[in-house]
């Protein structure tokens, strides 16, 4: 006569096997996810690597081919476009100016902002946060032609100027220094009044060193977001010199490679490539300074 089965013993064997099934099911979701967002980014860089012949009869490769080198090159050092006078070396440099400009601008200006809201008793203070933080209703998509109209009037077409001071206003940098500065103790801003500090000290030598990871936080969504933009880079360049790599990688494919009629798919792809890489190389650099600095509660 066989003992019966302990009852506790099946209900935690059942618990077990519905758990390795679920952790099962997440994982398999979660892989999934992935190669849908990779399969793509990898089929270009395969492609990269064939001619320009062989893209346009066969479409996306997913073999190795023998002109990967000389499409990067091309794509970086050999002057193209419509003009036939730009490279992607200074697209490159442009995209750099721009995504550090933009994110550097956005800090200061939104550090300078919530010190004044946070530290400065003005009268309308919280009124004057929340018209700045309603203005995240109008995206520049909304304001880009009065934007445009106010920078062609300054003469700032085709500068660097004229490509990052119209962007750098930023009603998010200015909320998340805010909340930040919200959390930090009275106690310290009363130790620096006795130890003599005025607003400019205390700015620059206690709450830019305790914002550090919130500026680097800030910083890493600033420089994605400006070096992605591509709807007013081209409405405020058009001299080809200017062009940045987001801008310029539709001049490079839709110019014709040596009169044959065919265009050039393995740099204009190489170039989207080198595109992909500073973002996610500052991403994955600083990923702990980014969860740090919106995560972190204890100053």
């Amino acid at each position: 006569m066989t003992a019966a089965a302990d009852p506790v013993l099946v209900a935690t064997s059942r618990v077990r096997r519905k758990l390795s099934w679920q952790t099962i099911a997440d994982h398999a979701i979660l892989i999934a996810g992935s190669l849908l967002m990779i399969l793509p980014v990898f089929a270009a860089f395969m492609t990269i690597g064939a001619s320009d012949v062989d893209i346009s009869r066969h479409g996306m490769q997913f073999t190795d081919g023998s002109h990967l080198a000389e499409n990067f090159s091309k794509a970086l050092f050999i002057q193209g476009g419509f003009t036939g006078a730009i490279t992607g070396s200074t697209m490159l440099l442009n995209s750099f100016i721009l995504g550090i400009g933009f994110a550097i601008g956005k800090i200061v200006f939104g550090m300078m902002a919530a010190y004044a809201i946070v530290y400065f008793r003005l009268r309308f203070a919280t009124f004057a946060f929340w018209v700045i933080f309603t203005t995240l209703l109008l995206p520049l998509e909304v304001r880009i032609l009065p934007t445009y109209e106010v920078v062609h009037g300054m003469g700032l077409i085709n500068t660097y100027t004229g490509l990052i001071v119209p962007l750098v206003a930023s009603a998010t940098a200015t909320f998340f220094f805010r909340q930040f500065f919200l959390s930090i103790p009275e106690e310290l801003v009363e130790a620096a009044r006795i130890d003599g500090a005025g607003p400019v000290k205390f700015f620059i030598d206690i709450l830019v060193p305790l914002s550090r990871t919130m500026i680097a936080a800030i910083f890493i969504i600033m420089f994605v977001y400006g070096w992605n933009q591509y709807l007013w880079p081209t409405l405020i360049t058009t001299d080809e010199a200017m062009f940045t790599l987001v801008r310029g990688i539709k001049q490079i494919y839709q110019s014709i490679d040596g009169g044959s009629d065919i265009p050039e798919f393995g740099r204009a792809l190489a170039l989207a490539f080198i595109a992909i890489l500073p973002p996610v190389l500052v991403v994955v650099i600083f990923q702990s300074w980014f969860v740090k600095g919106l995560v972190e509660s204890d100053k």
